[in-house]
């Protein structure tokens, strides 16, 4: 006999269907899987077959072949566990085949309990557009499913519940839809514990703005990492698509916890600078996300910068244009999103302490081989360049606490939304997106910003990417300002903030 029952796969961070078909037939006894699974997947025979005797029911003793279909694409995890245990039991006549309206996900123990898996939300949400009406998962990943919807979430913890639950005997409710605990309590950072560094803050405000890049250089304990790190409490509020897209990231990565499944904060990811390339832009036999994926929405800090590898600092210039990364492999070619922004952070030179008298011990071909680490191409996509002096000991021992975090993020906020009246009916969501074809419009600039803007791309000897980067970023501070039109001032700190010198990268 023949069985079919509907499971549901994931190819990159998007769902697809599957469909479990078990043949019973004559023969010796044997148990085998088709359809490319990997190992894990060819595993499941044994967890199924302990799992089917320890749940009260009897395993065929026949020849059963199980094929997973589309049988041309990768099979990957855990969680084909349960579907494949139902069509077993299904075409055994054990219990009534299931709907093409009910969908089965998870993993079970050789007991025949149920163990969660990754990737269930975008799972869902392909399940619901799919037509899927009834999604059976896991009772640990139930919550973060009901964030689909349009689709009844049964949460199921053992194979014996969900049969009893199929035959009418005990019924399982379905899982209500998941709600963020508003008194739930986060640590959070704030910018009023910084000391000083007034034009760090300044230029922090502006790359939250409009989602620009920013290079922050300057001396050991000069704040460079502490200002990063509260980079995050003043960025803009997240949307629920912007944070439904974020989530079915981190599902397929494995990283919403049950308890509270839906990301509401934009990511912060600060990878060690001997992360591999693959772990950066996402890689393995089967593509998973890397940190640039992660990041996703949100900000990826790269500390330390020169001590990355060329080849990983090289492999975030196509993403950081695109806003999305290709990773091709024999088993497939995915396209991960990888809209973030980047934040860099480094010393001045090898020991920290160039330009301080009595401190720096390196020669200048030493500052200027460590410099040139970062290519010219990669720096030319850095929207600001700030340098980080050193705290002064007033501003230190000051008591007098700095601009909040809220206050902050106030003007933000009120910068986004100028942005988003500005790209209604569009794909772009920040000034940092503008394509080249909507600059003119957008980021015109009048007689006096065009006679200093021609000024500045002489003597800095600017390319037409850091023009249009330049125009965008005076485009933020004019938001900021409240300003209709890019005026004189807002070009010049535009400006002020590209003309660092940082020395000429390598190309």
């Amino acid at each position: 006999m023949v069985s079919k029952v509907t499971s549901m796969g994931i190819t990159g961070i998007n769902g697809y269907a599957v469909s479990v078909e078990c043949f019973i037939g004559g023969g010796l006894p044997a148990y085998d899987v088709v359809g490319l699974g990997d190992t894990a997947v060819k595993e499941s025979r044994d967890r199924t077959r302990a799992a089917i005797k320890n749940s009260g029911c009897k395993f065929p003793q026949s020849r059963i072949t199980i094929n997973l279909a589309p049988a041309d694409t990768k099979k990957v995890g855990t969680l084909y566990d349960l579907p494949i245990l139902l069509s077993i039991l299904a075409a055994s006549g054990a219990v009534a085949h299931p709907t093409q309206t009910q969908a089965f996900i998870g993993e079970v123990s050789l007991s025949g309990a149920l163990r969660p898996v990754s990737g269930v939300l975008p799972m869902a949400i392909a399940a619901a557009r799919l037509g899927i009406e009834e999604l059976f998962v896991p009772a640990d990943n139930a919550p973060e499913a009901t964030l689909a919807d349009g689709i009844r979430v049964i949460p199921v913890d053992s194979v014996m519940s969900l049969l009893q639950h199929l035959s009418g005997e005990n019924t399982i409710e379905p899982q209500p839809r998941w709600q963020p605990n508003p008194a739930r309590s986060r640590e959070i950072l704030d910018f009023a514990d910084v000391k000083g560094q007034e034009n760090v803050k300044r230029a922090l405000e502006i790359a939250a703005a409009g989602g620009h890049n920013i290079l922050l250089v300057g001396p050991p304990g000069s704040g460079k990492s502490m200002m990063a790190q509260r980079l995050g409490t003043i960025l803009p509020d997240m949307s629920t698509r912007e944070s439904l897209e974020t989530t079915q990231i981190y599902s397929v990565a494995g990283l919403t916890p049950k308890d509270d499944p839906l990301v509401t904060q934009r990511p912060f990811r600060s990878p060690h600078p001997r992360t591999s390339s693959a772990a950066m832009v996402g890689g393995g036999s089967v593509p998973r996300p890397g940190e640039i994926t992660l990041a996703h929405n949100g900000v990826l800090f790269l500390d330390e910068l020169p001590e990355f590898p060329r080849n990983v600092l090289e492999s975030l210039r196509q993403p950081l244009e695109d806003g999305q990364v290709t990773v091709s492999r024999a088993a497939a070619t995915i396209r991960f999103p990888s809209r973030f922004m980047l934040v860099c952070a480094m010393n001045p030179c090898r020991c920290g302490w160039y330009g301080t008298p009595g401190k720096c011990t390196c020669s200048p071909s030493s500052v200027e081989s460590y410099r040139r680490r970062i290519s010219g191409p990669l720096l030319d996509r850095i929207d600001l360049r700030v340098e980080v002096p050193a705290v002064e000991f007033d501003d230190l021992s000051s008591r007098r606490k700095g601009e909040s975090s809220a206050e902050i993020k106030l003007r933000v906020n009120a910068a986004r939304e100028r942005q988003r009246e500005r790209f209604t009916n569009t794909e772009v969501e920040s000034n940092s997106r503008i394509p080249a074809a909507m600059l003119d419009d957008c980021c015109a600039l009048n007689e006096e910003c065009t006679k200093l803007m021609k000024g500045a791309f002489t003597r800095l000897g600017l390319t037409a990417r850091s023009y249009g980067r330049i125009v965008r970023v005076a485009r933020t501070i004019a938001d900021l300002d409240g300003s209709e039109n890019i005026e004189k001032k807002h070009l010049a700190e535009a400006i002020q903030f590209r003309s660092f010198d940082f020395g000429e990268g390598e190309e």
